[in-house]
């Protein structure tokens, strides 16, 4: 059911810039994110011998939206693990035994680009009825922290509708702290030439939310994909929904 409130009080053409996270927003690669994270940890917890598993609330609590290597980092510290940071060049789903920060990490990019590939991936309807709703006056941006939004945004057929993807890669090569801290946001509103205030945040994930409310964005919208609207509205959103067609 639409909500009436954001429908009444939210007109994106009252804002220039547009911000996008990709995954839960604009595709479904969350679900896949999801996956190879869970089968990845899971591995990994059972080869030390650890019983408790991985959960779905894990990901939700240590995982989404955080810059890869950050997952990881703050999943094992949840447990009490630790492990060599190792290095980029780590291997991952080649040797599966290297069991270091970025090992793990890069596992598990391995696996979400063996399942994009296998796949595919579709954007979500009402996300692209959105988009065409949108004035063609709107500055758009991706603010993801996958290194792999171009792939995503090019099989999904959407590429073009952005002017700039600040991804993980971007982030490393800039020296941007990842969400929740709001710098990859305001580096993509920078590169649009908007100022904060009359941009907004698109976010699925409570880290992300927190990231758009922390930069003093015109408003941060909450795409409910599972996270919780409790725990979205609680993160700092400013509107929650379901799917963005309910504002279109």
């Amino acid at each position: 059911m639409a909500d009436v409130t954001v429908a009444h009080t939210f007109l994106p053409a009252d804002y220039t810039a547009h911000l996008f996270d990709l995954d839960g927003v604009i595709t479904p690669t969350a679900e896949v994110h999801m996956h190879a994270w869970a089968d990845m940890f899971q591995r990994f917890l059972t080869s030390r011998g650890i019983e408790e598993p991985y959960t779905g609330a894990d990901y939700y609590a240590y995982v989404d939206g955080r810059p890869r290597y950050d997952g990881v980092r703050t999943f094992l510290s949840s447990r009490g693990i630790t492990v060599d940071e190792g290095t980029d060049e780590d291997p991952g789903i080649q040797e599966p035994d290297t069991e270091t920060v970025r090992g793990l990490g890069n596992r598990k990019n391995d696996l979400v680009l063996s399942l994009l590939r296998s796949e595919g991936v579709a954007p979500y309807p009402g996300t692209v009825a959105y988009l065409d709703a949108l004035p063609r006056t709107a500055r758009l941006a991706i603010v993801s922290s996958s290194r792999n939004a171009e792939e995503v945004l090019r099989a999904a057929g959407l590429l073009d509708r952005f002017e700039h993807i600040v991804d993980g890669n971007v982030a490393t090569r800039e020296g941007l702290p990842g969400k929740p801290a709001p710098d990859t946001f305001l580096h993509a509103a920078r590169l649009l030439g908007v100022e904060a205030a009359d941009s907004v945040v698109y976010e699925d994930a409570v880290s992300g939310v927190q990231a758009g409310a922390s930069g003093d964005f015109g408003a941060v919208i909450g795409v409910d994909r599972g996270a919780g609207r409790a725990e979205l509205t609680a993160a700092g959103a400013t509107f929650v929904v379901a799917d963005l067609e309910e504002i279109s």
